[in-house]
């Protein structure tokens, strides 16, 4: 029933969690009245600049170091990256720098030989009347039949018959064991 420690390291320990929890709270509830303030207000009461206004990295540097709400860390980190040449100017060796959306390439009125439910069928079936047409020895197609019929009137497969019903397996339950020394 004991972890192992007697009572006074247990107590201690129990004193410094609370101790922590305090400082955790303390600092939650400086963060959300920080987080209520606005911008101006904050930078005035701390004596610094506007985020866009830092001129070199070490000013970032310490506009960092300064207890400020997330927010205005982020605004100091956008300027950073124009003020950093490195950081600036990508070398084109990023893997995902670029836009591979299909919103970047669609064309307005697109049309495609896709079908829902039977895929690029007809666009398939139009290569092999190209094929046919071309190669004397195989019989000619008349250029009035559709796509459409051919396929309808192709024979359908027979569905293969199901499976027996599959034979439960024992279940087999794994067993661990620990030593408690």
């Amino acid at each position: 029933m004991s972890d192992g420690r007697d009572f006074w390291s247990r107590r201690r320990a129990g004193v410094e969690a609370e101790a922590q929890a305090v400082e955790v709270r303390a600092l939650e509830a400086e963060t959300a009245r920080l987080e209520a303030r606005p911008d101006d207000e904050i930078l005035a009461d701390l004596d610094l600049p506007e985020p866009e206004a830092l001129n070199s990295p070490d000013a970032v540097r310490d506009f960092l170091q300064a207890e400020l709400p997330q927010r205005l860390k982020i605004r100091a980190l956008r300027r950073l990256w124009r003020l950093n040449p490195t950081l600036a100017n990508l070398d084109g060796l990023v893997d995902y720098g670029e836009d591979y959306t299909d919103a970047a390439t669609v064309v307005e009125n697109l049309q495609t030989a896709y079908q829902v439910g039977k895929g690029m069928l007809t666009a398939f079936v139009e290569d092999d009347e190209e094929a046919t047409a071309e190669d004397p020895a195989t019989e000619e197609i008349k250029p009035e039949e559709d796509a459409a019929p051919l396929i309808a009137q192709a024979d359908p497969q027979p569905l293969p018959e199901p499976d027996p019903a599959p034979v439960a397996m024992p279940q087999r339950r794994m067993r661990f064991s620990f030593d408690t020394a």
